[in-house]
């Protein structure tokens, strides 16, 4: 078991690329609003996490109760299918298929991928190097996000559904890597009351409650400019008559942006160590704030630029998240715990969401003035949570001592 152990930690990072490898990444809003309205296209992000939010938990505790290797599984169908379904589009009916199967394939995937690396490398006795794998598996992910979104774009050039339909090519490679990997055996489960006390017990840990806190609102600020970069990046482009080449630049920035945020993993361990977790993540969360702030400002295409900046905050902090959050919780609710994490972020963001889209234009694109209203809301939103989170880490110690914990 223990080289079933080392060969997982091997495999993950792998599993990782592939679900990176989301080709209709950089198209999939002007390929919905090719079809359908600005706010229709809004709605059906949200329908995505409204997908999210009805199977985060139960999918946290499938992996805590049955296994994480089944769940991966599960995730990697949901997905494929879902990438078939948007692909045959058409009908806004399918375009609400192909999300809520999406939704449902991150869901499943959402802390159990983490989780199987955790136990995985504690199996093997390697459970102190946590942050440098987690490091090391998001410096994959993003490459796949790189490779894939220059390509997407190119692909729906040709034909716009081939990003799709590559995507779920990818998931179906990512199948069989989960069926090569192995997971530790399953001791005696809790009882249902005593994973709830595990639970209540976390979520009164001032350290993981303070980085619940954060994960939620850094969540919706990273998709932010996911949302409303390609109707920005038609706006800016629509005002110098480049509107046709919007999939392609859309595709190269979102190319452009990953690789920078691979730049940006390269230092983030030494960066870490510099200045400290607290200050480093409230630091990220900052950045996430500015890049919401300058896109509200201008429609210039010169802000463009300013999305490749969009990962950097994520490469700053995800990995210290979990790597931090693992050893304080419990085998048997660490996968619920992280669904919880990742629910709330996503709850929160499909609400605001929602109400962004009653704000917009009933029919057509989503106009300049409409874009930078709701993005602007959103900055001043963000600006008062990051002065509350600074205030409550004086408090607490979000930086572990050096005995454990």
């Amino acid at each position: 078991m223990m080289m079933a152990a080392h060969r997982t930690i091997a495999l993950l990072p792998w599993y990782q690329f592939l679900n990176g490898l989301l080709f209709w990444q950089a198209v999939w809003f002007l390929y919905f609003q090719s079809t359908l309205s600005g706010a229709e296209a809004i709605i059906l992000y949200s329908v995505y996490d409204i997908s999210v939010t009805v199977l985060e938990v139960p999918s946290g505790y499938f992996s805590d109760r049955i296994g994480r290797r089944l769940t991966l599984l599960l995730s990697t169908l949901c997905s494929l299918l879902g990438c078939l379904a948007l692909a045959l589009g058409g009908s806004f009916s399918l375009f609400v298929l192909g999300q809520a199967l999406l939704g449902a394939g991150v869901a499943f995937k959402s802390g159990t991928d983490s989780s199987l690396l955790y136990e995985s490398l504690e199996h093997a006795g390697r459970a102190n190097e946590i942050e440098a794998q987690e490091v090391r598996i998001w410096r994959f992910t993003l490459a796949g996000f790189a490779l894939s979104a220059v390509l997407g774009g190119a692909m729906s050039l040709w034909f716009p559904t081939l990003p799709f339909y590559a995507t779920a090519g990818a998931y179906a490679l990512a199948a069989l890597i989960v069926w090569r990997m192995e997971e530790q055996p399953r001791t005696a489960t809790e009882a249902v009351t005593m994973q709830l006390a595990s639970l209540r017990a976390a979520f009164l840990n001032p350290v993981l409650a303070w980085l619940f806190g954060l994960s939620v609102l850094m969540y919706g600020f990273s998709h932010l400019p996911f949302v409303f970069g390609q109707p920005f990046i038609l706006t800016a482009l629509s005002n110098m008559g480049l509107a046709a080449q919007a999939p392609l630049v859309s595709g190269a920035v979102t190319c452009a942006m990953m690789l920078v945020s691979v730049l940006a993993s390269l230092v983030a361990l030494q960066l870490r160590r510099a200045i400290g977790l607290p200050l480093l993540l409230l630091s990220a969360f900052a950045l996430q704030i500015a890049l919401v702030s300058a896109l509200a400002i201008s429609t210039s295409a010169i802000v463009i630029g300013i999305l490749l900046l969009r990962i950097v905050p994520d490469s700053l902090s995800t990995p210290f998240i979990l790597a931090r959050v693992h050893p304080l919780l419990q085998a048997g609710t660490r996968a619920t715990y992280l669904s919880l994490k990742s629910l709330g972020g996503k709850v929160l963001f499909a609400v605001t969401l929602l109400f962004a889209a009653t704000t917009a234009q009933d029919a057509g694109h989503l106009p300049a003035d409409d874009l930078q209203r709701i993005l602007g809301w959103y900055a001043i939103g963000g600006v008062i949570c990051l002065a509350t989170l600074a205030l409550m880490a004086r408090r607490i110690m979000i930086e572990p001592s050096q005995k454990t914990e």
